[in-house]
């Protein structure tokens, strides 16, 4: 399974580094189309992650420091070289997880 990239207009929104409108569109928008897909090296800071679907995505060297994960599902994802400075990750999801994924870009794998 390999993160796709689709011409979803939300999707395309962040693929462009546009997350001032991404937020705005957020609400009013099916966010199920942003699972499973590739955000290589995209600058997401400020980007509003409450509540999203982010299984199986593929952050390899995105820069995604600030975010608050902490309500974001993250199931999969690689985040593999990423910046995460100041970062909050759900609880379930243990350091040793989030550290291998940066470092070998493994998938993250939630504590049962």
């Amino acid at each position: 399974m390999w993160p796709e990239i689709s011409d979803d207009p939300l999707y395309v929104l962040l693929r462009e580094e546009n997350i001032a409108e991404f937020n705005k569109q957020k609400t009013s928008s099916d966010t199920s189309v942003l699972t499973g897909k590739n955000y290589r090296g995209l600058d997401l800071r400020e980007m509003d992650v409450d509540g999203l679907d982010l299984r199986n995505a593929y952050f390899r060297g995105a820069d995604l420091r600030g975010l608050d994960f902490s309500n974001t599902n993250l199931e999969g994802a690689s985040l593999a070289e990423a910046k995460l400075s100041g970062c909050l990750f759900p609880k379930e999801l243990r350091a040793e997880e989030i550290r291998m994924s940066v470092k070998l870009g493994t998938r993250l794998r939630y504590d049962a």
